[in-house]
């Protein structure tokens, strides 16, 4: 047996892409040619810019759900005793999921025949505070707009928090405009207008910061203004020799993609919220994607950035491989979460199409051997571009979302089923599954997989075939609606993610599963779920994802029990060796964390850039070390 079968050895890897996000055929030449921009004194070897049409339109309302996760046709629904995905843009698009009620009902105490609690449009917003002389200003520069719903939203991300204000529009502050810039000239009038005018800005990419990163300051007394990068998304040129792009940062990650493969290019870039986000907000949060092994983080992609903060534009003069002269500034706009300015462009590395993309999927009889086979994986440096153990509890889970009656979930079914737990002796209750995504050209992936296969074996790991493979890898996409349909049925949910060393992995999964259970009995929380998947490894450790939702109808402020809860599971990750986050970023919700992870030094550091690049705080977001509206104890200046 093979961890793919033969017949998935070479797929066309756009049209499975396109299969897994949504993108039709009818949108792969929906791009324009207007006249060349040069990009300084660099010779990008192309004749066009390109402009992308989007698949996310300006109104984001008119095709995104304003109250939750992702496309409006797309949600799960519950009706009588069975569950069902609707939409047409996922595997499970117009599916029915008869073990989904069941589990739920098991694990959460759902009650499936209540009425869905789906929010009502708002009727009513906060009232714009920008100065109408100072709205003419920015409407001279680009498109404005202080509708209500456009303001509500920008006016967060996706944390749990950010979901319940929006669900009962009880933000304190919304954005007073929007505005969408069109190019790096418009936002260097903008931020000088803001300068002069002393508005706050925040930098409006996707909208799928899970850390409260753009989340408007409460007690800023200054207008905001939402800059948002959406019309930003050209690809300014394209150089295959040099396998490099020069791409505008409000691009979407799928746009991105889709343009990229139409020249048989990747940048092989996908986060978990890559049909979503954008480069500029991979950049600001210093991101990794679910392909890093082969395509690496977006730091390993990025050659160079352009930045325009209030103190003018930052860009190094050359765009070379490497330089010397260091510190990096690169590295100070990567993960400056939109506290310093707004990235306008940046110069990626951008590899050939691979000729091969080969799903696979491991079978092991526990979580301990799941993750020594991942180690002994990664020290011999064999990771595919994905490789990802998901837990028992999350395997469990995964059956939940199974479209067959048969038994064996997102993994297991038929003669598999029988082989691991019959001949294997393998126990339904802690098996643990590992999925699999290789890219490249056929022998080198079939050679992987056979290396792959036999380090399995060692650790008593059995193949369990490519299809298994590509729905635990496109499950990803949909986990992300599940938190919309918890809420609708009093259930909260939320992920959080560390990073640590291989020594410490097994430690650490084990004292915060340990912890969460402690905090739960200790608050009366009596149906919950937990569980975590390894998704990204390292020489050194490994990203860890941790999943968590429990019952709140017993809780007049469940939000609140969730953070605490989850306070005490970042304590507990801390303590057991653990990182504050792997590609999350800080924002506001880990900010007391912050200076114990970068030493006092390094916050004073991060205090003096700001104050050397946004002396006048216009980038006013309060992330990271930074305080919201105590401006001596960051050293910023005001002029207020």
């Amino acid at each position: 047996m093979s961890a793919a079968s033969a017949s998935s050895s070479q797929v066309n890897a756009e049209n499975v892409h396109n299969r897994n996000i949504g993108i039709g055929d009818s949108d792969k030449n929906k791009t324009s040619s207007v006249k060349k921009k040069q990009d300084g004194n660099i010779n990008s070897g192309t004749n066009t810019v390109i402009k992308v049409k989007s698949v996310i339109p300006r109104r984001r309302q008119d095709l995104l759900k304003w109250y939750g996760w992702g496309y409006k046709d797309s949600m799960f629904h519950l009706n009588d005793e069975t569950a069902s995905f609707t939409g047409d843009k996922y595997l499970l698009g117009g599916k029915t999921l008869p073990h989904f009620i069941p589990w739920a009902v098991q694990n959460l105490n759902i009650d499936a025949s209540k009425q869905r609690k789906i929010p009502a449009v708002p009727s009513s917003y906060q009232e714009s505070r920008l100065p109408h002389h100072v709205r003419q200003e920015l409407e001279a520069i680009a498109p404005l707009s202080i509708e209500g719903m456009d303001r509500l939203i920008r006016a967060h991300g996706q944390t749990l928090s950010d979901m319940a204000r929006l669900r009962t529009n009880t933000f304190p502050r919304i954005p007073d405009a929007v505005i969408w810039p069109d190019c790096h000239e418009h936002v260097v009038k903008i931020v000088d207008c803001a300068t002069r005018h002393q508005f706050v800005i925040i930098p409006f990419g996707g909208g799928t910061s899970v850390s409260g990163s753009v989340t408007c300051p409460e007690r800023e007394e200054r207008p905001i203004v939402a800059l948002d990068t959406s019309e930003m998304n050209s690809i300014l040129w394209i150089d295959k020799e040099q396998l490099l792009a020069r791409v505008q940062t409000g691009i979407v990650g799928q746009d991105l993609e889709r343009e990229m493969r139409a020249r048989g290019l990747t940048v092989g870039h996908e986060p978990d919220s890559y049909e979503f986000s954008t480069l500029g907000g991979w950049v600001a949060t210093r991101a990794s994607g679910m392909k890093k092994n082969t395509y690496g983080n977006i730091e390993d992609l990025v050659v160079q950035t352009k930045t325009v903060t209030p103190v003018g534009v930052l860009e190094k003069s050359c765009r070379v491989p490497r330089i010397s002269c260091g510190p990096e500034w690169e590295h100070v706009i990567m993960g400056s979460e939109g506290c310093f300015g707004v990235v306008t462009e940046v110069t990626l590395k951008v590899r050939p199409l691979p000729p091969v993309t080969r799903y696979g999927s491991l079978v092991f009889p526990g979580w301990e051997a799941g993750v020594r086979f991942e180690r002994e994986v990664a020290e011999l440096r064999l990771q595919p571009a994905s490789i990802r153990l998901m837990d028992n509890d999350q395997f469990r889970f995964g059956l939940a979302l199974k479209t067959e009656t048969t038994w064996g979930g997102v993994i297991l079914d038929g003669l598999k089923h029988f082989y691991i737990t019959r001949i294997k002796g393998f126990d339904p209750a802690s098996l643990c599954v590992v999925t699999l995504l290789i890219e490249g050209h056929a022998e080198e992936v079939a050679e992987r997989e056979r290396r792959l296969n036999a380090i399995a074996a060692k650790y008593g790991g059995v193949p369990a075939g490519a299809a298994n493979g590509e729905r635990g890898y496109t499950f990803t996409f949909v986990i992300a609606y599940i938190r919309d349909l918890a809420l609708d049925y009093d259930v909260v949910a939320e992920s959080f993610e560390t990073s640590v060393p291989w020594d410490r992995t097994l430690a650490l999964c084990a004292g915060v599963k340990r912890r969460v259970r402690d905090e739960c009995a200790r608050r009366g929380v009596t149906h919950y779920h937990i569980s975590c998947r390894l998704t990204q490894t390292y020489d050194a450790g490994c990203c860890i994802y941790f999943y968590f939702g429990f019952n709140t109808s017993a809780f007049k402020d469940p939000v609140t029990v969730y953070e605490e809860i989850e306070e005490a599971a970042r304590d507990e990750i801390i303590d057991c060796g653990g990182s504050i986050s792997h590609h999350h970023g800080v924002g506001k919700l880990r900010k007391k964390w912050y200076t114990d992870t970068v030493s006092e030094p390094g916050r004073r550091l991060l205090l003096a850039a700001k104050q050397t690049l946004d002396p006048d705080n216009i980038f006013a977001l309060g992330n990271m070390a930074f305080n919201e509206g105590n401006q001596e104890e960051t050293s910023i200046k005001s002029k207020l």
